[in-house]
């Protein structure tokens, strides 16, 4: 079956959460024989800072922002079995969305991929008018990267026909143990861009334990903290390219996972670092949010800080030893049960039953 997947970006992970995700679900779905083209426009520098070539295993499609080149780009979603139009795109998101399903065939499969649910149920709920309430009549389901039960009652009562979370998860290809760099050494290592919804609780899981450790060495990967206010032990090292991630998770004693607002408050939202960190083998502490126990047992496979004071503790307390053992239980848990094979069999799932549907229904 065909794919059109209008999403913000394959080749880039600049100012893009999502790149990962896309990546390894994308490329675990074309193993399974799916033909993907991948539909991303040319906005906020992502294009300038490519991490990866178009892979073998997509068809990667760069349009100019402009809204003729949205009209052209969109008028190709009508060669597809199923269509795609992700959240958080960067252009004329409504209108894609809208023009995406104007051109799909009726037979088509036509799904709003979230991959930020709480933020667009939000302004679902703040915008009686926003123009996504009208379409989900139009779409035949809503994939989710998180957010459980929660978030699929909330999309049904909003009249979605269908909503299903498709987890974050791990690519062993991509995030994987590598010798620790020299470039990374740091007790604490985060890693996440500088964003609203992020801001104070990084300073209060990272910033502020760091100030009340000047021993210990704290580590800040990402973009946007320039001129931010912090206590001398934290380095702060800018953008890390996704080639880097496995040295920065895997090099530090341990790495911390901070959830952006939204998420932490609806639960059940692993973020892509979690399955990275894991991945590589790292000590992951992560703020606590409902669910983790579904991903990763607390206390064995991660460590779970409520608040800053709880970070400052376990990293007291912990030792190399500890570090590393929990690291190996993380790596074995994920690899066993949370690789985007495992997601890959969960979306193929979900399309063939579609497909049966309709055919049911001829």
């Amino acid at each position: 079956m065909k794919i059109a997947f209008y999403g913000s970006s394959l080749v880039s992970a600049y100012w893009n959460g999502a790149a990962t995700y896309y990546r390894g679900l994308l490329r675990a779905l074309s193993l399974k024989g799916y033909d993907i083209t991948f539909y991303e426009p040319d906005v906020y520098d992502r294009q300038k800072n490519r991490d990866m070539d178009p892979p073998d295993w997509a068809r990667v499609v760069v349009y100019d922002g402009t809204v003729e080149a949205l009209k052209r780009v969109t008028a190709e979603a009508g060669k597809a079995d199923i269509v795609v139009k992700a959240s958080g795109v960067g252009f004329e998101d409504n209108l894609l969305l809208s023009e995406i399903l104007r051109h799909a065939r009726p037979d088509a499969l036509k799904i709003f991929w979230d991959v930020d649910a709480p933020a667009t149920l939000g302004e679902l709920k703040a915008d009686p008018s926003h123009p996504l309430h009208a379409a989900l009549a139009n779409l035949d389901m809503v994939l989710t990267y998180g957010g459980g039960d929660p978030v699929v009652s909330a999309y049904r009562a909003l009249g979605a026909k269908d909503c299903v979370p498709i987890y974050n998860a791990l690519d062993p290809d991509t995030h994987h143990p590598v010798a620790p760099d020299p470039r990374f050494a740091a007790d604490l290592g985060f890693l996440g861009n500088r964003l609203p919804d992020r801001e104070a609780r990084v300073e209060h899981f990272f910033l502020e334990p760091a100030s009340g450790l000047p021993r210990e060495r704290f580590l800040l990967g990402g973009s946007g903290w320039e001129g931010k206010p912090m206590a001398g032990n934290i380095r702060a090292v800018g953008h890390v390219p996704t080639r880097d991630h496995n040295a920065f998770n895997v090099t530090p004693k341990a790495v911390l996972n901070i959830s952006r607002e939204s998420m932490a408050q609806n639960g059940f939202s692993p973020a892509t670092r979690v399955f990275e960190a894991a991945g590589a083998g790292a000590c992951l502490i992560t703020d606590h949010w409902e669910g983790i126990d579904l991903f990763l047992k607390p206390d064995a496979e991660v460590l779970v800080a409520r608040d800053g004071q709880d970070v400052a503790e376990i990293m007291a307390a912990l030792t190399p030893e500890r570090a590393t053992a929990i690291g190996r239980a993380a790596l074995a848990r994920v690899l066993a049960e949370h690789t985007y094979s495992h997601r890959a069999e969960d979306a193929d799932r979900i399309f063939k039953r579609h497909a049966a549907r309709l055919e049911a229904a001829e």
